[in-house]
């Protein structure tokens, strides 16, 4: 046997040795390329598809679901130990057609332990984390030292993870289709403090004289039709994926403390002061700024009412998360604003007076922006907006934003996505923080009194593009590592800047709100963004959304040759890169000479330039050069621009004019 192998072996190596060498690549550029035209379709989304709860339309499926959340929540402070103790109902709606056999909770302070994995945020404080001291699922106590069924033992209430910032529990009844459940948990947490802390909600108080608590409680994972329940860990940079439902959230803290947060407060009688009650019926009146509490106004009896505790009740509807800010030193201000076909809603800010410049224009920036976007998308939804001040100042959650002016308009944005149009932060950040950073640049012009301008964003990507740090859209932004900012903030502006390059910005404008429509209040993915997209505005762009979305390709063009005759000039376009566009000609001609012919193609700018277009199409052959035939007649031509708009992602864009 083994002879027989070494014969065969000695065949196949001279059969080989006979054939004659591939070619050997010599040179960095290569005359073809293979343009791919569709994107990728994973299992999830492939699965989403055949259960019919999502389709090419874009729009959510003839079977779409979702899980509703609802929580009641009990928690009290206490700024002496700098930690909030609670009591917690959430009653889980099994809106899915399958058994759910566990429970995944989100336990996101757990993040402050020494023991946990982090990305790139580093905690103000180390503590013992989110300390959970009983669980009960169903009306059934969890014992929180039993450990899972092995495979082929009967299912068993277990949880495990608790120490992680991801916990399961396993259930030994499953959660029918259809049903319901309830978990009631007691837990408590500190909130790191200091001045070490690194990144968005690693700081989450000033001493005990401040405290910002977000993520604070324990959360129920977010569960949907793509991939069940997601049970990313929290590294840190990257933010959350909730469900929606309905949040009832009475805070507890000592007499003299303001307390801001999440949903409208029920029992302003029992925490107010009279005065304080007097002044909130003022907001709605006019876009005057009304003081509610004073720098003067502090303590128990003046800030708010008499008392030892106070109890704050919250209350929010249709939300996916609630945070809050509480201070003794609170100034509390208000102003309004008023939303497109809804009406005033009042803004509120509380800040220490040490910092009150930095709320100066806080006010006037949250109602533009709120009323601009608004017009933009849609109604803001919800019945008012928070700004709280503390040591995150950037960050947002439901009807409440961790910011002063700095930040005000930015973090006003992501009312509508993700609060309202929930997607996936921790996989796909770009339709998030993307979203948001396209929008601001529309904001900014409005706020100037300037038209918006989004050309040479488009073509900056060019001057990027290709690095190795650089995770592409795609890739989870969980573990995009040092690539995170500009994946998830920082290219989507640039993608539809050159998406607007192909349809025009306003095109793009509004398919975006129609998109925001569709899927206010629920879950949409990337593909239904894309094909939402290429419905809206008539056209097969998948090559597009595969280019900018799966790789860090450009399209790297440029003029290689101009030749003219009597009648006709041949302008040779290439295109280096493996990112195909559409081929755009900005065309001079000089003042005098023969009329100007026409071009089915082209359109007069003014009485002496064209802008001349071929779809991308022209590039589907593969082939990397094209000629572009520009048939005006005998006039001389003065100047020739390709993407004169610098749309196109673009490493040199010296070499898009002619002549040199």
């Amino acid at each position: 046997m083994f002879a027989r192998l070494t014969t065969l072996l000695i065949l196949v190596s001279t059969i080989m040795m006979a054939q004659p060498s591939a070619p050997v690549r010599k040179t960095i550029e290569t005359q073809l390329r293979a343009i791919r035209r569709e994107v990728p379709l994973t299992n999830p989304i492939r699965k989403a598809m055949k259960d019919g709860t999502r389709d090419f339309s874009g729009k959510p499926g003839p079977h779409y679901w979702q899980l509703q959340t609802d929580y009641t929540i009990q928690a009290s402070l206490n700024p002496h130990t700098q930690t909030i103790s609670g009591t917690e109902k959430i009653e889980v709606y099994n809106n899915s057609p399958e058994e759910l056999t566990k429970i995944v909770l989100r336990l996101d302070h757990n993040i402050f332990r020494a023991d946990v994995p982090r990305g790139f945020s580093t905690p103000a404080e180390t503590t013992n984390g989110m300390i959970i001291s009983s669980l009960v699922v169903g009306g059934k106590n969890v014992d929180l030292k039993a450990t899972p069924a092995k495979r082929g033992e009967p299912a068993r209430l277990a949880v495990f993870g608790l120490t992680q910032t991801v916990a399961t529990v396993t259930l030994d009844e499953p959660i029918k289709a259809g049903k319901k459940t309830t978990l009631e948990i007691n837990w408590n947490t500190k909130l790191p403090g200091g001045t070490t802390g690194r990144g968005h909600r690693m700081t989450q108080r000033w001493d005990s004289t401040l405290f910002q608590p977000t993520q604070w409680y324990p959360r129920l994972a977010n569960y949907d039709d793509l991939r069940g329940w997601e049970t990313s860990v929290y590294l840190g940079p990257s933010e959350f994926y909730n469900n929606f439902g309905r949040f009832d959230v009475t805070l507890t803290v000592p007499a003299g403390w303001i307390v801001s947060g999440t949903g409208v407060l029920q029992n302003p009688k029992e925490v107010l002061t009279p005065t304080a009650q007097q002044r909130l019926t003022q907001i709605l009146q006019s876009d005057d700024e009304i003081t509610i509490v004073g720098e003067d106004e502090q303590g128990a009896g003046k800030a708010t009412a008499n008392g030892k505790t106070l109890a704050w009740h919250y209350v929010a509807d249709q939300v996916n998360d609630f945070a809050w800010a509480t201070s003794a030193h609170f100034i509390w201000k208000a102003t309004r604003a008023t939303i497109p076909g809804k009406g005033s809603i009042p803004i509120y800010m509380v800040y220490l007076p040490t910092r009150a410049k930095y709320f100066e224009k806080a006010g006037r920036v949250t109602r533009h922006a709120l009323e601009f976007y608004s017009s933009l998308w849609v109604p803001y939804p919800f019945p008012q907006l928070t700004l709280q001040d503390g040591p995150s100042a950037g960050m947002e959650y439901p009807m409440v934003i961790n910011s002063n002016q700095g930040a005000a308009d930015h973090e006003t944005g992501h009312q509508w996505w993700p609060m309202m149009v929930s997607n996936n932060e921790t996989r796909y950040g770009w339709m998030d923080e993307g979203f948001n950073q396209y929008m601001n640049i529309l904001s900014d012009a409005h706020a100037d009194g300037k038209p918006y301008n989004l050309d040479s964003l488009g073509q900056r990507y060019g001057s990027i593009s290709g690095g190795e740090n650089e995770a592409p859209l795609m890739w989870s932004a969980n573990d995009a590592g040092v690539g995170y900012g500009f994946q998830t903030y920082g290219k989507t502006p640039l993608m539809l800047s050159m998406l607007g390059g192909i349809v025009g910005d306003e095109a793009v404008i509004s398919a975006m709100k129609k998109y925001a429509a569709a899927w206010a209040f629920k879950h949409p993915s990337p593909w239904d963004y894309i094909f939402f997209m290429n419905n809206e505005l008539g056209q097969d762009l998948e090559w597009f959304w595969y280019y900018w979305l799966w790789t860090n390709e450009s399209v790297d063009g440029s003029i290689q040759d101009v030749k003219t005759s009597a009648k006709k000039t041949q302008v040779t376009i290439q295109q280096a890169g493996q990112m195909p566009s559409p081929v755009v000609l900005k065309v001079e001609f000089e003042e005098e000479g023969p009329a100007l012919g026409t071009m089915p193609n082209a359109k007069m700018i003014d009485k002496n330039t064209a802008l001349v277009t071929w779809p991308v199409d022209v590039w589907f052959s593969g082939s990397k050069t094209f000629v572009a035939d520009l048939t005006f007649g005998a006039r001389k031509i003065k100047k020739i621009i390709y993407d004169p708009f610098a749309r196109f992602p673009d490493a040199d864009s010296k070499d898009n004019v002619w002549p040199r």
